[in-house]
């Protein structure tokens, strides 16, 4: 049965323990390509990916970010930046759309992900934008911890009948 898009984003869940094997560059070209591929406000494209998959680099991360230590276990990190001063007012909801796009991609290529916020946290946001070099003018909005997923979780929606109103609140 072929999955439609609404399968693969009930089924894309957090996974915090990955298999050791490298993520194929192919997989990770296609992954940026949706990145890329997001809604941005203007067509302004604040977005640039920091890839990482050296394992020293990978491990600094994991000691430097404090809810990111499945990083240990990921073979491939990408941080999601925004230069600023191309979206100054939608510079996080464009860079976020990619955050989403990333961990929709990683999902349809039978690979495991997860979030890590960084904005607006400023204590991260410093010491990260230090360990990569990031210049001035540019933002990181979150990293994806991204590999061959050593769990499983079943798909869910999370609907909430509750939180949703008509018309009006």
């Amino acid at each position: 049965m072929t999955k439609t898009a609404l399968d693969w984003i009930f089924s894309r869940r957090s996974i915090r323990k990955y298999h050791p094997m490298a993520v194929e560059v192919e997989k990770v070209d296609l992954i940026l390509k949706a990145a890329m591929a997001a809604p941005s406000a203007n067509n302004s494209k604040p977005w640039h990916f920091v890839v990482m998959q050296d394992r020293s680099r990978l491990d600094e991360i994991a000691t430097t970010h404090p809810y990111a230590k499945m990083v240990y276990e990921a073979p491939l990190v990408i941080a999601v930046c925004g230069e600023v001063k191309l979206s100054k007012k939608y510079w996080v909801q464009d860079c976020s759309a990619a955050t989403q796009n990333i961990l929709l991609a990683a999902r349809t290529l039978g690979l495991g992900s997860v979030w890590l916020g960084v904005h607006p946290r400023l204590k991260r946001k410093e010491s990260l934008k230090e360990l990569l070099r990031i210049p001035e003018g540019v933002e990181i909005l979150s990293m994806v911890a991204i590999g061959y997923g050593a769990e499983e979780k079943e798909a869910r929606t999370q609907y909430d009948p509750s939180r949703v109103r008509q018309e009006e609140w």
